[in-house]
């Protein structure tokens, strides 16, 4: 530093180096591009919001059957709306109805016979009913799988979206030579399912609609 430079000027231009430094390196990390999503973490993505989408429970399509779990709601009755299981013999228990008929019918059109036996006792009573556990009717995953076990079979439910409900496959998984177990006219039938044709696109036809009871292996 020369004799004729002011000592202060100098300090305070160190300062402001250091800070610009600084700045420009926080904002570097501010601007570090997103992590880009593996193969494998889209395809597991994308059929978890496959199952989520198509596998929400449809009023019009299902039908209650006994050890389901529905959600009884009667506008401004609080003590009528409760949760109810439904019996073995297909029927549930409400205050002033006593036993409703429930199996075989959809929450829609359970919500009107309970609501035409209310009309009896209030005006214009507004019935909601939803299903809050399918426990009638259930699916079956095993073999080499991160959580084996039943699972509830939702509407239009697909193999490829009850195994990505099983948590994935263990590295010994066999995954063209799943196939799915399922009992017609008495007798056990043996369906094929080829995991890495079906998320490929490819033999749609083995990815089939779901029926209560079937058995998904995964050898």
């Amino acid at each position: 530093m020369s004799s004729g430079e002011d000592p202060m000027n100098f300090s305070t231009a160190l300062v402001m180096a250091a800070w610009l430094a600084l700045a420009f390196g926080q904002t570097q990390e501010g601007q570090q591009p997103a992590a880009t999503e593996t193969p494998a973490q889209k395809t597991a993505a994308s059929e978890k919001s496959e199952t989520t989408s198509r596998g929400k429970l449809n009023d019009a399509e299902y039908k209650i059957g006994p050890q389901d779990v529905l959600r009884i709601d009667v506008w401004k009755e609080t003590e009528v709306s409760r949760a109810v299981p439904v019996r073995p013999d297909g029927k549930i228990s409400l205050p002033l109805l006593n036993d409703v008929q429930a199996a075989g019918l959809t929450p829609m059109q359970l919500s009107a016979v309970i609501a035409d036996g209310l009309k009896k006792f209030m005006n214009d009573p507004q019935v909601t009913v939803s299903v809050s556990e399918i426990n009638s009717r259930r699916i079956y995953v095993t073999g080499e799988v991160t959580r084996a076990g039943a699972f509830p079979l939702l509407p239009n439910m697909t193999v490829l979206q009850a195994l990505s409900s099983s948590g994935g496959f263990t590295q010994f998984a066999k995954l063209k030579n799943i196939y799915v177990l399922r009992i017609e006219d008495g007798k056990q039938v043996k369906l094929p399912f080829n995991y890495k044709d079906a998320v490929n696109g490819k033999r749609p036809d083995q990815n089939v609609l779901l029926q209560s009871g079937d058995v998904i292996v995964v050898p």
